[in-house]
Parts: C-alpha cells; structure tokens; sequence
C-alpha cells in the first residue's frame, strides 16, 4: 500500500508528530507542541501534513500560504522532517510533491522554504525537485 499524504486536524495527530517535530527543532517540548502548533501557528494558516509507516508517522511537513510584495503569493514551507530511521524510503519526495501540487492547487506563483546550511540530504531532495539557492537567510539571537 503507498503512503499517503494526511492532514492532522486533532490535538491528537498533532501530538503523534512530536517525534518529528523535536528530531527537527530538538528545543520543542513535547507538553507545549498542541498548543503552540494551534496558537502560533494554525491561526496564522499553518496546516500540518504526515505520512504514516504502519501507522506512525514518518515525515511532516507544515506549511502556510503567504503573500509578498517580493514573490506575490507563495506557499512558505516552514516545517518539513522525515524520521531518520524512515529516511530513503520516499516519503520526503512525497511530501515535497504534494506541496509543490498545493501550492499550484492554491494558485501560488512560488514555492519557498529555508534550510539549515548543514541539511545537505535535505538540499538533494529540494535540488532534484528543482528548487534553486534564491537568498541567504540571515538572522541574530536577541536575548
């Protein structure tokens, strides 16, 4: 049976994605991760996609629709994870497909996402779906 691509809509698919969440953003507590995904994130358009692996899941990917006065209507991809011992099987590529194919469903013009400079497997999978280097990304911590 291939994978498919899944909404999460409850408190409790959310927090079946905390594995994914903490392997990518390991600061995220696992008390918190309903309520911040609902509050920070869902009012602001956030949608939580998975892919599930004997009913687990394997890979995530949060995205939001965004308008720019640089890009026009784009599909920013905020999060996007495979569990490293479910990585190479595809679900990455899955998941990159499916939002690549909201994001046209939308009527965005642009799909956008920003990496940490180490993820070089995550950088092959955006390079094979033709995604290019556009920007630095800069930030500070301001404490």
């Amino acid at each position: 049976m291939n994978p498919a691509v899944q909404t999460a809509v409850t408190e409790a698919e959310i927090r079946r994605c905390f594995p994914l969440y903490h392997e990518l953003r390991p600061h995220l507590v696992e008390a918190e991760i309903v309520e911040r995904v609902r509050r920070q994130q869902q009012r602001h358009g956030y949608v939580l996609v998975y892919v599930e692996e004997d009913g687990v899941p394997v890979a995530l990917a949060g995205f939001r629709e965004a308008e720019f006065l640089a890009w026009g209507r784009v599909l920013y991809v905020d999060d996007l994870v495979t569990a490293a011992k479910a990585r190479g099987r595809g679900h990455g590529g899955l998941l990159m497909d499916w939002l690549l194919a909201e994001a046209r469903r939308r009527g965005c013009t642009e799909l956008h996402l920003d990496s940490g400079v180490h993820r070089f497997s995550a950088h092959r999978l955006y390079h094979s779906r033709r995604l290019e280097i556009s920007s630095h990304h800069f930030s500070i911590v301001l404490r």
